[in-house]
């Protein structure tokens, strides 16, 4: 039995999993809204608040992983801990509740995305575009079964992006449409920086990971969409309600309160995503990268040596 922490800017998640008849089935789950990201992008440092919401979850994953039979944990620091001065305090700290933790590369983290992703899709020849929208990075792959044509991580999330444009916006639709207009056109001006190589894959289909697409495709589901679809056509439609929505305090259907906070810079993000690659619908997929860190962890054993001869030369394990 082995266990997976992935700890993402906006949320902290625990995936306990076994291999039997040569597939992964998941025996535990456990998600945490922490926002180990808030106001990062100002201050370049985790906050006291969130150091501590980040180190009261390690301890109730501490506690949920101690009881079970665990040969081996993998826990990995995503963006926030590659961008922060106090990153090493917070890893000494987890150190103490007994969590070592490796901090990897937007590009590791884009690899073990892809790989997760994956893991629930049919084997084919087609080039498939995957996007992981996370708190303050997003990964962007181009592949075809194993084989990665492109592979980047860019500096753009849902908690960066809130904290950027919507943090001081007046409480009224107009100021807040002219926010949603502002925080769009920013993201299509990153994501353009590699829609060039994008475009060169020659990319079929299209599928997105992570909270802020769930929580989109939910939504589109409630206005009639078809369920785990988000096309642009949608998002471009549900401006005016989103604005509207939290302007007036609306309930909305598909949107769970936890996330209302990143409802509009989420929608910034995967709106302007769509755009810069002419992505005309993405197919959600619950699957990403602690499901990736599972598949590669059951794979390849104990000590991670193919990591460091291939694509993971800074990542450790921890061995129970």
């Amino acid at each position: 039995m082995h266990a997976c922490i992935d700890l993402g800017s906006n949320s902290f998640h625990l995936l306990i999993g076994e291999w039997k008849q040569g597939k992964i089935e998941i025996v535990e789950r456990l998600s945490e809204k922490v926002q180990l990201g808030e106001n990062v992008r100002q201050t370049g440092r985790i906050s006291p608040a969130a150091f501590e919401r980040g180190l009261a979850c390690l301890r109730r994953f501490a506690d949920l992983m101690a009881q079970y039979p665990l040969q081996q944990y993998w826990a990995l620091g995503t963006n926030t801990f590659r961008v922060t001065d106090n990153a090493e305090a917070f890893i000494a700290s987890a150190g103490g509740i007994g969590i070592e933790i490796s901090v990897i590369s937007g590009v590791q983290e884009a690899v073990l995305i892809y790989a997760g992703v994956i893991t629930e899709l049919p084997s084919s020849d087609i080039h498939r575009l995957v996007v992981d929208i996370g708190g303050g990075s997003t990964e962007v792959i181009v592949g075809s079964h194993h084989q990665r044509l492109l592979t980047d991580s860019l500096l753009i999330g849902s908690v960066s992006w809130r904290d950027h444009f919507f943090s001081d916006v007046s409480p009224d639709t107009e100021s807040i449409l002219l926010a949603m207009d502002a925080g769009r056109q920013a993201a299509i001006e990153v994501f353009a920086a590699i829609a060039p190589g994008v475009a060169r894959c020659g990319w079929k289909q299209a599928y997105a990971s992570s909270g802020t697409v769930k929580m989109l495709a939910a939504i589109c589901q409630e206005q009639g969409d078809p369920a785990g679809i988000v096309s642009l056509n949608a998002l471009r439609d549900l401006k005016p309600l989103l604005a509207y929505t939290i302007a007036e305090h609306e309930e909305l259907a598909g949107l769970k309160e936890a996330r209302r906070d990143l409802l509009l810079p989420g929608w910034c993000v995967l709106s302007g995503l769509m755009e810069a690659y002419q992505v005309p619908f993405v197919q959600f997929s619950s699957t990403a990268l602690r499901e990736g860190m599972l598949d590669f962890m059951v794979r390849n054993g104990k000590t991670f040596d193919a990591m460091t001869q291939s694509d993971f030369p800074s990542i450790s394990s921890a061995t129970l």
